[in-house]
């Protein structure tokens, strides 16, 4: 029996725009194995944001059914999606998203800060800290925690936006454009500690619009018009951009 932590059936998102109807995916269908590494590669307008905020539970498809770690998300209230996204979903972006107001530390554990609750937060203290100290230095950004972000170059920010996206111990890490905003030598340390974590077992779903990137994962498929190609090499791909 396989196991799949994201199956995605006939995914459609349609969007209303006065009296036109965009459609956003039509009738989509992908499913990504617990501790597979995935790129999803497509042109701007393609989708990938729509179906990586659907897979993150940021958002709902207008049809279709999405099983998240055997979880159906579709009708879910937004509270329950919250739950499940701050439970099982870690993200990672082009631009980071850090608080400059907090250390390096703070960015880290907050997502265990915000589930807790103030009085949960209380007993799960340490250990949330503890935890984040060691994802830091497993990415090495142990001399860094009492820093802010902007002190920080962009390389080290996007780690930290890692240790961020794992502080929960989330079934899936979607990383969208995480090399976007990276030089190449830069970008190429975040590939290889995506790697790192794969191999750990981290399953990872990665948005790119760079074929570079996209070839660390071991499969690759492309998004265009709201669906998903089947089964394409790295060189159709590139082709095709």
């Amino acid at each position: 029996m396989e196991d799949w932590v994201i199956e995605a059936e006939n995914l459609t998102k349609v969007y209303k725009m006065g009296t036109v109807e965009v459609r956003a995916l039509d009738g989509l269908s992908f499913k990504v194995r617990r501790g597979e590494m995935m790129s999803i590669m497509g042109p701007s307008g393609s989708g990938k944001s729509t179906l990586m905020n659907i897979i993150g539970c940021l958002d709902l498809p207008t049809s279709g059914d999405y099983l998240l770690d055997g979880e159906k998300v579709f009708n879910l209230s937004d509270d329950q999606l919250a739950s499940i996204r701050n439970r099982k979903v870690g993200f990672v972006f082009q631009f980071y998203h850090l608080l400059d107001e907090l250390t390096v530390l703070e960015n880290v554990f907050l997502p265990t800060m915000i589930s807790s609750g103030l009085l949960g937060w209380l007993s799960e203290r340490s250990k949330a800290k503890k935890r984040a100290q060691e994802l830091l230095g497993q990415l090495g950004l142990a001399e860094r925690v009492a820093h802010k972000p902007y002190q920080l170059s962009g390389g080290e920010r996007q780690r930290v936006a890692i240790g961020r996206a794992l502080m929960n111990q989330p079934q899936i890490l979607l990383a969208d454009e995480p090399t976007g905003n990276l030089d190449s030598q830069t970008g190429n340390g975040i590939l290889k500690v995506f790697e790192k974590l794969n191999a750990e077992g981290q399953t990872i779903l990665m948005v790119t619009h760079d074929p570079h990137a996209a070839q660390r994962a071991r499969i690759i498929r492309h998004l265009d018009k709201g669906d998903l190609t089947e089964g394409v090499e790295y060189e159709n791909i590139k082709a095709n951009l």
